[in-house]
């Protein structure tokens, strides 16, 4: 007895009363996983910098537990961005210069249905491409503009294309589009129409950054005849372009939530479903509906490589226009 009081005594005793060592523990167990994190993504730092990243993303994986812990729609995972804040995020991957669609006016025209429950243009031929990443850049907009004319041309071809997204950072300036900060894919389309085409991402290839146009006239490998808008804020028309057509260019507005997307389908309370808001443009390849729950969703193309979300790709609602995904949808005619 006197040798168990003993022990309970030391332990009182040597018990640290800031909660030291859990302190410590915990700082350990971030570290591990950071470093783990770096290995897996390739990331280096000096130490100034490594200290500083370790802090964003404790925090990141913080704000990532918490929500997973909670009841949502869509869970979040680790990334290649849980070591940027979102303000570094927005600057490296959105949209800079303000994207406003209103004044874009609707031209598709719908037809009386009905519709399938669900469809993936990806399961129903070879109709799109890889995930593509679009790096510290905010060319989005170019990889949802060539992503839907690699589709569409497949479709009505029989050839699936990689186009060039390069050419359009560098030589669509003239139709309101800003290279790296930003542009929209029905402006883009009107510059392959009006341009005689665009070049194949072999002839044009992607850097990452603003450089001079060097469109070689001769070389087009997919044309655009027309343009056409959808504006319709119900998604109905969205519906019925993907279902009897094609995939359809989109854009939405990315708030920090989204940032940390893994799988599930993605709403928020953040966001907002206005046209001025727009800074993310992707590519709607199909929608669905959840089996259990019954939640309609868009089953949507991103450009930020196959390791982010569900192997490049994630679920947002469908039927309400979440964060203004419905403000400015477009595709081409070829």
């Amino acid at each position: 007895n006197f040798c168990i009081y003993f022990i309970l005594c030391c332990a009182e005793c040597f018990r640290p009363a800031d909660n030291t060592a859990s302190v410590l523990l915990s700082g350990k167990y971030n570290e591990y996983h950071f470093k783990t994190w770096m290995s897996q993504h390739s990331k280096d730092y000096d130490l100034t910098e490594y200290s500083y990243r370790l802090r964003i993303f404790t925090e990141n994986k913080r704000t990532i537990d918490h929500h997973n812990a909670g009841d949502h729609s869509f869970k979040m995972g680790l990334s290649q961005f849980t070591d940027m804040t979102f303000g570094e995020f927005k600057k490296s991957y959105l949209l800079t210069e303000p994207q406003n669609c209103s004044a874009t006016k609707g031209n598709h025209v719908v037809s009386s249905g009905p519709y399938p429950d669900s469809v993936d243009w990806r399961e129903l031929g070879n109709f799109v491409t890889p995930v593509k990443n679009q790096g510290h850049c905010g060319s989005c907009w170019t990889f949802s503009t060539t992503g839907c004319l690699e589709s569409v041309t497949a479709i009505a071809r029989g050839k699936l294309l990689l186009l060039s997204e390069q050419q359009l950072v560098d030589c669509a300036q003239a139709f309101n589009n800003h290279g790296c900060n930003g542009g929209l894919p029905s402006q883009a389309f009107e510059y392959i129409r009006y341009n005689g085409g665009i070049m194949t991402e072999a002839d044009y290839p992607y850097k990452g950054s603003d450089a001079p146009c060097q469109f070689v006239p001769g070389l087009e490998a997919a044309f655009v005849r027309d343009v056409i808008n959808i504006t319709s804020y119900d998604e109905k028309a969205m519906v019925d372009a993907v279902a009897r057509l094609n995939p359809v260019s989109l854009g939405f507005e990315v708030t920090s939530d989204f940032m940390h997307y893994k799988e599930g389908v993605y709403t928020s309370s953040m966001c907002s479903n206005t046209t001025d808001t727009v800074n993310h443009a992707v590519l709607a390849v199909g929608y669905g509906v959840e089996e259990e729950g019954g939640a309609p969703y868009w089953i949507v193309k991103n450009s930020w490589g196959p390791s982010w979300g569900i192997d490049g790709y994630f679920l947002i609602e469908r039927g309400r226009n979440m964060c203004g995904l419905a403000a400015c949808s477009s595709y081409p005619l070829v």
